[in-house]
C-alpha cells in the first residue's frame, strides 16, 4: 500500500463525515410517512413490540396508522379476538426491519427515529467504499474519490434518508464484497509465504482458517435476510472468490493450480458461501421462531408430534411461509405509476416519486404555486459517466484481464441482468431504486477509469496533470449536479417553476402534479 496508513483511514473518514452531514441534516424532513415507509417503519415497530410483524389500523385507502404516527399517537395496531389473527403477512425477511427498529428504539417512533439506521448505514457505506477502492487501486486519493462520488449520488442520498430496505441490502452486499477483497489479499500473502519456504508441491498448501471469507458469508447471508435478491450477489461472489483462488495458485507458478483449488479451496468455500449465509439468514428470523405472533407460526401445529415437535413444527411452518412469499414475488404484476423496466435504469428514465404533497399554500415559497418533493433518482452526471466507465471496464478486461474490472462487471451483471428475466417472463412490478446495490460498483467502475486517466505515479508530469484535470472536472460536475438536484431530493419547498427546472426528462413526472 502506497502512502501513509494514517491518511488511509483519515481521508476516507473525512469523506464519510461529509456524506454523513449531508444525510443527517434535516433527516426528519419531511415530517410524513414517505412512500413504502408505510410498511417498513411500522413493521420495525411491531418487531420491537411483538417480535414479529402485526396488522395495522386502516389500509392503503385509509391509512389510519400513518395519520396517528405523524400525530404522535402510537395506538396503531389492529385489535383481534385471537392473537394470531393479527399476524401480518409480509413479503420480505426481517433483518432490514430490525435495523430500522434500532433507530426507533433509540430515538422514538418518529421520522428521525425510523430513518436513523438508513442514514447511519448510508454513511458507513461511504467509508467502506473508500477503503475498498483504496485497497483495489493502492491509492488513498482514488479511495477518497470513490467515497466522494458515492456521497454525492442522489439515489444513495434519498435511500439513506428513507426507511426502506434497499439501502440495507446495498450495505451488506458492499460489506460482503469488501471482505472478499481483503480475503483475496490475505490468501495471496499466505501463498507467497508458503512458496518462499515450503517444499516443492504441484497443488500448493491448504490456506487454513479464512476469517474474512467467513465474514463475507455472514454479510451475504445478511443481505439475503434483508431482501431475497441478495442471493444474486451471493452466487456471483461465490464464483468470483473461487476464480480468485484458482488465479492465486496459478500466479505463484504451481503446476496444477486448478486441481489444488478444487481439492483444497472448494470445500471450505462451500461452507463459507452456503452454511454460513444459511445460518445468518435463519438467525434473522429469531423473533418469528421464539414467539407465536408471526404469520403462519402455528400452521403445522396440529400435525406434528413426538419429542422434536417444536423443531418440526417450526421448520415446516417456516418453509410453508417461504413458499407463500415465493408465490407472491412470482406473481407481483400490479401496475404502479412509477414502475419501470430494468433496461431503462442506467439512464434514469423513470425515477420514483417518494413524496409530493398537494395543497401547499403559495405563501410557503413566495410564488404562484409551491412544490415539495422527494424524488428517488441518481445524480445524472455520475450515472451517465458510469455507463461509459462500465464500457471502459469491458474493454480493459477483454484486453488485459484485469481482476478489478472483472469483479465490477460480474457484480453489475449479477445485480442487473436477473431483473430482465422478471420483466420479460413475468412482467413483474419493478422500480429504479432496485439499482441501489449496484451504485457502489458503478462508482468503482468510474474510479478504475479515473486511475487509468491519472496514470502511474511515475508517469510524466504533463500526463499526470492532464489526467488530474479531467478527473477533477468530472468530480466538480457531479458535485454541481448533486447540488442542483438537492432541493428535490430532500423535500425543500420550491416554487413550481424551480421544481420543474430540476426535472431532467418529462418521464420523471407523469402525470405532472396539479
Amino acid at each position: 500500500m502506497r502512502g501513509s496508513a494514517l491518511w488511509g483511514w483519515l481521508g476516507p473518514a473525512l469523506v464519510a463525515i461529509f456524506g454523513g452531514v449531508l444525510r443527517f441534516t434535516g433527516l426528519g424532513r419531511p415530517h410524513a410517512v414517505v412512500f413504502d415507509e408505510t410498511y417498513y417503519a411500522k413493521d420495525a415497530y411491531a418487531l420491537l413490540r411483538y417480535g414479529a410483524e402485526r396488522a395495522m389500523l386502516g389500509d392503503s385507502d385509509n391509512p389510519i396508522a400513518d395519520k396517528r404516527l405523524i400525530a404522535g399517537d402510537l395506538d396503531i395496531f389492529r385489535r383481534c379476538a385471537d392473537y394470531d389473527q393479527c399476524a401480518s403477512y409480509v413479503a420480505h425477511p426481517p433483518l432490514g426491519k430490525w435495523m430500522i427498529g434500532v433507530g426507533e428504539w433509540l430515538f422514538g417512533m418518529n421520522p428521525f427515529g425510523w430513518r436513523f439506521a438508513a442514514a447511519l448505514v448510508g454513511t458507513l457505506s461511504i467509508l467502506m467504499l473508500a477503503r475498498v477502492a483504496r485497497r483495489m487501486t493502492r491509492s488513498t486519493l482514488l479511495g477518497c474519490f470513490a467515497g466522494l462520488l458515492l456521497a454525492l449520488d442522489g439515489l444513495h442520498f434519498v435511500l439513506s434518508r428513507t426507511a426502506l430496505l434497499d439501502i440495507f441490502l446495498m450495505f451488506w452486499v458492499l460489506a460482503g464484497f469488501a471482505c472478499l477483497v481483503v480475503d483475496r489479499d490475505k490468501a495471496r500473502e499466505r501463498l507467497v509465504d508458503w512458496w518462499e519456504s515450503a517444499a516443492v508441491s504441484t497443488t500448493g498448501p491448504r490456506l487454513g482458517l479464512r476469517p474474512w471469507r467467513i465474514a463475507a458469508g455472514l454479510c451475504l447471508g445478511a443481505a439475503c435476510a434483508v431482501k431475497w435478491s441478495g442471493v444474486f450477489f451471493l452466487i456471483a461472489f461465490a464464483v468470483l472468490a473461487f476464480v480468485w483462488d484458482m488465479g492465486g495458485r496459478r500466479a505463484i507458478g504451481l503446476r496444477e493450480p486448478y486441481r489444488g483449488a478444487f481439492s483444497l479451496d472448494l470445500p471450505p468455500a462451500a461452507a463459507a458461501f452456503a452454511a454460513v449465509p444459511a445460518f445468518a439468514y435463519a438467525l434473522s428470523w429469531t423473533g418469528w421462531f421464539v414467539t407465536d405472533a408471526g404469520w403462519g407460526r402455528g400452521w403445522d401445529q396440529a400435525t406434528s408430534s413426538g419429542p422434536l415437535f417444536f423443531v418440526v413444527d417450526s421448520a415446516r411452518s417456516w418453509l410453508k411461509y417461504h413458499f407463500q412469499v415465493l408465490g407472491y414475488h412470482s406473481g407481483l404484476d400490479l401496475h404502479h405509476p412509477y414502475m419501470s423496466e430494468p433496461w431503462t435504469w442506467p439512464v434514469l428514465f423513470r425515477p420514483v416519486s417518494f413524496h409530493y404533497p398537494t395543497g401547499l399554500p403559495p405563501s410557503a415559497c413566495g410564488g404562484d404555486a409551491c412544490s415539495q418533493a422527494v424524488i428517488g433518482v441518481g445524480t445524472p452526471a455520475l450515472w451517465y459517466g458510469a455507463v461509459l466507465a462500465l464500457l471502459g471496464c469491458v474493454a480493459w478486461y477483454v484486453t488485459g484481464r484485469d481482476w478489478r474490472a472483472g469483479a465490477v462487471l460480474l457484480t453489475y451483471a449479477a445485480g442487473w441482468l436477473p431483473w430482465f428475466y422478471y420483466a420479460i417472463a413475468q412482467n413483474r412490478t419493478m422500480y429504479l431504486f432496485y439499482m441501489i446495490p449496484l451504485v457502489p460498483f458503478m462508482v468503482l467502475a468510474v474510479t478504475l477509469m479515473a486511475g487509468l486517466l491519472l496514470g502511474r505515479a511515475d508517469a510524466p508530469p504533463p500526463r499526470r496533470a492532464a489526467g488530474a484535470a479531467v478527473v477533477g472536472a468530472f468530480a466538480l460536475i457531479v458535485l454541481i449536479n448533486f447540488w442542483w438536484l438537492h432541493p428535490v431530493l430532500s423535500a425543500e419547498t420550491l416554487t413550481r417553476a424551480e421544481w420543474w427546472d430540476r426535472m431532467l426528462m418529462t418521464s420523471w413526472v407523469t402525470p405532472a402534479p396539479k
